[in-house]
């Protein structure tokens, strides 16, 4: 049954002529498959908002209000994941992904946090292009086990209505460069940018590579620009979402 509704929301989204619409049949044939929750972003290199920014959807407000209070986007292993990801993935096997990784403890909190507001379990779906990731497409809530079948169907379904809806707002022209960054940091480069997101300042990143402070806020002006960020903070969210740092 979930089968036939994905292959109609195919067709039907092509029809949609408002966002609006476009999210009711998403939200629709999202709960018929048994998922409480969605959305669709977009990634762009003019914002610092590692999570991208929210084209349509529906997920729980005071969850919304703590991820972005707590900057969980950073930490969120669905989203860093997505930096390595070819294909439609399930948020466990994302946070598998790091689970070498230092800061593996603070991910299982974001998951933890996430399931005490309802959502529990949820897939990614990668919208890509051909420097990297545009957007993605959520599904959240129940556990729900996907077919081989509708996670492909699903993955059509996200890039349908993810173009569908920067066409309706006017942008529908290849956005490919979104993520066009100068992406070639020297080996100086990436220590202090991972240090930077491990929350230190420059006086402690200088103490701990030998160099003073003003040489480290000289690398961190280059890597500004490098990245085309405005800030550290959005540079650091830039590395994230690129996977230059994880």
């Amino acid at each position: 049954m979930n089968i036939h509704y994905l292959i109609q929301l195919l067709v039907v989204l092509e029809g949609c002529r408002k966002v609006s619409a476009v999210e009711e049949e998403l939200a629709h044939v999202a709960q018929l498959c048994g998922f409480d929750y969605f959305a669709l972003t977009q990634y762009s290199k003019d914002t610092g908002e590692a999570a991208g920014i929210l084209l349509a959807g529906k997920m729980p407000e005071t969850w919304l209000q703590i991820y972005k209070a707590k900057k969980y986007a950073v930490m969120d292993p669905a989203v860093r994941y997505l930096a390595h990801a070819q294909k439609p993935f399930r948020w466990r096997d994302g946070l598998a992904a790091f689970r070498k990784d230092p800061h593996h403890r603070r991910m299982e909190i974001v998951i933890a946090d996430a399931q005490a507001h309802g959502l529990r379990d949820g897939y990614t779906f990668p919208i890509q292009g051909r420097k990297g990731i545009l957007g993605s497409l959520v599904l959240a809530g129940n556990t729900v086990d996907l077919s081989p079948v509708e996670i492909s169907l699903f993955d059509a379904v996200s890039r349908k209505a993810f173009w569908r809806v920067l066409e309706i707002n006017g942008s529908g022209q290849p956005i490919d460069s979104v993520l066009g960054i100068d992406a070639r940091l020297t080996r100086r480069e990436m220590e202090i940018l991972q240090y930077l997101a491990e929350g230190m300042t420059s006086v402690e990143i200088g103490k701990l590579l030998k160099i003073s402070n003003h040489t480290v806020d000289w690398y961190m002006n280059g890597l500004q620009d490098k990245l085309k960020a405005k800030n550290r903070q959005h540079a650091v969210a830039i590395a994230f979402r690129h996977g230059l740092i994880i």
